[in-house]
């Protein structure tokens, strides 16, 4: 890997608000976190790291997708940090979450000025909410929280949560199981002003997985409107789901629902994944779709990663395929 020369990004400061659900959510909790941040190790004058203003769409990777060594030494936390910021991103989901406490995010926000807007823990795939198997099920309802207060304590404004798998059981009784853990999770989220978003995957739920390609996002729809909460909304994976339906029109059926965006490329002809902006994913209307909806939101890479060459590659990826 290329010698990379790591630099602290300074904060700007955010002092703006909004009443609209998806504004509400988009916003997070950055206002709610200053507490949180004040109390920050060693730094009685703790900073506000806020992304970015006026821009439509934010540009991120997961925290995966970043070099953890350079040169064969191990980068910290906040280093790794600071390479998305240095290479141009608007901040980074952290996705690893599953392996850093709540005030390491914390401390590595501080310490780079690299906003960070989500949080993801891996193991739902693991321990899931529509398991059979209760301890399971309160396995992944702590593994959510522990997302749920790192993207808080980090300043951020979400977590994304895979909802299970269709091989749990009978899709009524699994999709009342993860209801019902959703639910329970819900007072703890809006109090620490994370959403809750699900991600669209090939987990056999709410999509038939063995059906042509041109389905709908209903029953992805139904499913977040059962809530009836504005702490519940849609992470769109637009690579997901193009083997399985128009990428436009599910942004167009999610609306208000879409809250975030996971960025990949697909190809149908060769049935596999590819670099974002390859393959044949009808990107023009994926941008009329994001229009249509009036979408302002956060936009990230999920792709192979590497150091900042490479993180700077993903970004104008992004910037084209979006149109910025």
């Amino acid at each position: 890997m290329a010698e990379v020369k790591i630099k602290t990004m300074k904060p700007a400061f955010d002092h703006s608000s909004s009443v609209s659900r998806r504004k509400l959510l988009l916003a997070g909790s950055a206002s709610l976190a200053l507490p949180a941040l004040a109390r920050a190790a060693d730094d009685a004058t703790a900073k506000i790291v806020s992304p970015p203003e006026g821009k439509g769409i934010l540009l991120s990777v997961k925290l995966g997708m970043i070099a953890n060594k350079l040169n064969g030494k191990p980068l910290t936390l906040a280093q790794r940090l600071s390479l998305a910021g240095e290479a141009g991103l608007d901040g980074v989901d952290f996705d690893q979450a599953g392996g850093h406490t709540a005030e390491a995010a914390r401390a590595a926000v501080q310490e780079s000025g690299v906003f960070v807007h989500n949080a993801i823990n891996h193991s739902h795939w693991g321990k899931r909410l529509t398991s059979k198997n209760q301890v399971d099920r309160d396995t992944a309802h702590a593994n959510i929280a522990h997302c749920i207060r790192l993207s808080h304590a980090a300043g951020g404004n979400g977590v994304l949560i895979v909802v299970g798998r269709g091989g749990d059981g009978p899709a009524e009784e699994i999709e009342e199981r993860c209801r019902q853990g959703i639910k329970k999770l819900i007072p703890l989220a809006a109090s620490l002003g994370q959403p809750i978003l699900f991600e669209n995957v090939w987990n056999q739920m709410f999509y038939d997985h063995a059906a042509p390609p041109e389905q709908s996002a209903e029953r992805h729809v139904k499913f977040i409107d059962s809530f009836n909460s504005p702490w519940v909304g849609q992470y769109y994976d637009i690579g997901n789901h193009w083997k399985y339906g128009q990428p436009g029109e599910w942004i167009r059926e999610f609306g208000h629902r879409c809250v975030k965006l996971d960025v990949k490329g697909f190809s149908r002809a060769n049935n596999k994944f590819t670099e974002i902006g390859e393959g044949d994913l009808p990107w023009a209307d994926v941008r009329k779709g994001l229009a249509d909806i009036g979408f302002t939101g956060w936009a990230t890479a999920e792709v192979g990663g590497g150091g900042l060459e490479r993180l700077k590659k993903v970004r104008e990826q992004m910037q084209r395929a979006f149109g910025l």
